[in-house]
Formats: C-alpha cells, structure tokens, sequence
C-alpha cells in the first residue's frame, strides 16, 4: 500500500451506499484500499464483496449471518477475517489503521459505530443522517473535540457543502453566517406520491411505496421518501452539518432530481450542484475531497432534461414533512423521538401492519406523550430512543 492510498471502512456494504462506495473504490485501485466491510444479515452479498476487495476484515451483526459467512470465505479461500456484533463494528471503525470510514448503516442502528469513527478522528463520510437527528449536539461535539472531518454524502447534503466557499469543513464551529449565506434551498423529487389524490393515500402498497422514480434505494429510505420524512430527517442534518437554523432551510420540491440543493447567498447569488441522480457522485467527491476523481457517472444532459420544475411540498399530502419540521425547531430529544417512531411505524407498514397514512399518525401520537428535554449524554438518547419506539409498538398494537 503506498503512503498516499485511503484505507477505508464501509459501515453498511451491503446495501445501495455501500455498494456504489465500492464501485467508486474499484475504479481507484491505486487511492483506495479496503479495510473492512460490514453487514447486518446479507452475508451472501458480503461474502461477494471481501472476494472481490479482500479486506482484512467483515463484520456481521448477526451471529448466525457471521457464521455463515466464515463458512463461504474459508470455502472459498479468502483470508478476511469475521467478526461479529457491535463492539466489532466500532473497532473496525476506529481502528488506528483506518483513515476513513463510510457510514452508511441505515437508522439508529449507524449511531454508535459512525460516532466510535469520530472520536477516533476519522475521516467520516456520513450516509446516516440518524447519527445527526438522534444525538446531533452530542455528534457535533465529538466531531469539533476529535479533530474528526466530517463529510455529507446525502446528495442534498453533499450538493450544499459544493456550494459553500473556499472547499472548507469547519461549518460545524463556523456556521454559516459567516460565509454571507442567507438560505439553504433543500430539494425533494416528492417521491413516487406526489401527484396522487390524497385521498388515495390510505390504500397505496408498500412496493408502491418503494416504487422510488428517480433513486434506487432500500425498503426503509424509499418510503420515507414517500412520506417525505426522509427530507424532514435531512432538514434536521442540514440544521447540525451546517450550523444553522431551521427557519434558514427551505424545502422545495424539484421532481427531476437534477438539482441536488442550492444555496442563497446576502447579495441575492443562488449557487446550485446539479447532476444525474446517482449516489456514486457525492461518494466519489467526499472520498476524493478537496480533490476531484472519476466516479462512473454519465455527464449530465441538459439538452435531454429539457425543463426544471419546483413547488412548494404539500404539508396535507405530506403531514410527516410538517411534523420533523416541528421537530427540528423544538431541538432536545424531539428529533431522536420522531426518528425511533417513524422507524417503527414504518417497519410495521412494510409488514402491512399499518396504512401508509397511518405513519404520520404513530410519529404525531408518540411526539406528542413523550417530552422533549435536551439530551445530557449518549445513554439519555438511547433511553429515548427505546421509549418512543416502544410507546410507537404500543399504539400500533391497539389498531
């Protein structure tokens, strides 16, 4: 390995983050070495993935899936080793070998290994927006006491950071007052419901739901796209990336997703990132940051896009948008509450438990009986945490 190659830790390489990460790392084979991957139960997929990038280690969250796993890969003669749980996740994303970690493990789940790379100074590219709504006064702490550089790769995140002056990452202490900002423009393509009549809402499927018409993500972020929660959550990260107020973040809806966010400045300038929706672009620019590397993508066609549109979200279509909105100007233990609700609410819609208009009602109920205090320390978070997601359970059992 020469001394100017990344080694890199993938939190979540089995799912659509992950797998772009690594189709960007193969396409740099002389900046990029893998490290480790991880999973939670798809031991198949990262049994493919280690005999392709061989990297020292993998590790499951399941035991029985890290079993599995082991098997394949002495099968097959790989010599990455397995391990298993979440104190491996954390060690493999601090480990004093790592120099960055992508952290893309979907919902709470992400918290504590992404937050393990940042007290070890990491350079973390973060895909886990619920690391920043569930704890981010604590996260941003951790981040300014490590020396830790953190870097979005949320295309709208990753969209406002190209926008801002000078390529720096200190807007965490800075903020954005200082950088003559006036608004951060958040674009929503308002998912596969937007032009439905509300009143057919209630009957929509969960693979309609997932049926996204521009990205291809998973079950969970594809029907939070679907309510909007997921713009919502990235309202709340915007708010902690960027250090700045909800009020100065507007969400407009933009269906072609080619515009991944703009920023408006004091003097009345409007930047915008645009490009074609596919995820391997902000990896390859975090990965590569403050330089420039070839990701795959195809240029965009702006002859062939034709037209741009924008509006502004429906808060009756979308009840769930409205309600991280609140959320987010409440601040305290709200968000960590809203995410573990919604997380919940969402699963058991997966699980045709509950209607797709139904989750906003489980989000609202369990916001409204659970109080909002700021949060002391990390244990105070994942107490909250366990409440509202069982109060969430509850409530859902008695429909």
């Amino acid at each position: 390995m020469s001394a100017t190659t990344q080694s890199i830790t993938v939190l979540g390489a089995s799912g659509s983050i992950g797998v772009s990460t690594l189709d960007v790392i193969a396409r740099h084979p002389d900046r990029y070495k893998v490290f480790a991957l991880t999973a939670d139960r798809r031991w198949q997929v990262l049994a493919t993935q280690c005999l392709a990038h061989n990297p020292r280690y993998a590790v499951m969250k399941d035991p029985a899936s890290a079993r599995e796993l082991e098997l394949e890969l002495r099968r097959q003669g790989c010599p990455t080793e397995v391990l298993q749980g979440d104190e491996a996740l954390a060690q493999v994303a601090a480990d004093p070998l790592v120099d960055t970690v992508m952290a893309a493990i979907v919902g709470a789940a992400g918290l504590l290994p992404t937050l393990a790379a940042v007290r070890a100074g990491k350079k973390v590219l973060l895909a886990n927006k619920e690391a920043l709504v569930m704890a981010g006064g604590l996260f941003t702490h951790a981040v300014a006491e490590s020396g830790a550089v953190l870097l979005p790769i949320d295309s709208e995140h990753n969209a406002i950071f190209q926008c801002l002056p000078n390529h720096r990452a200190d807007y965490l202490q800075e903020g954005l007052k200082s950088s003559g900002v006036r608004k951060i423009l958040l674009t929503a393509s308002g998912g596969p419901f937007r032009n439905t009549p509300v009143s057919d809402l209630s009957r929509v499927t969960p693979e309609q739901a997932c049926a996204h018409p521009n990205w291809s993500m998973g079950q969970k972020i594809s029907v939070d796209s679907a309510t909007m929660l997921n713009k919502g959550l990235e309202l709340i990260e915007a708010c902690w990336l960027f250090n700045t107020r909800p009020q100065q973040v507007q969400v407009v809806v933009h269906p072609q997703s080619v515009i991944h966010s703009m920023v408006e400045y004091i003097d009345g300038s409007v930047l915008a990132q645009l490009g074609n929706p596919d995820m391997r672009t902000p990896i390859a620019h975090a990965l590569a940051w403050p330089q420039r590397i070839e990701s795959g993508v195809a240029s965009l066609d702006l002859i062939a896009t034709a037209r741009l549109d924008f509006s502004a979200p429906d808060y009756v279509r979308f009840p769930c948008l409205r309600l991280a909105q609140q959320a987010a100007e409440v601040s305290g233990m709200a968000p960590a509450i809203l995410n573990a609700a919604n997380e919940v609410a969402v699963a058991a819609f997966l699980q045709r438990r509950i209607r797709f208009d139904q989750i906003a009602n489980v989000i609202e109920q369990v916001l409204t009986r659970i109080e909002s205090v700021e949060p002391h320390d990390l244990a105070h978070v994942q107490a909250a945490d366990s409440e509202a997601r069982a109060m969430a359970q509850q409530l859902i059992t008695q429909w």
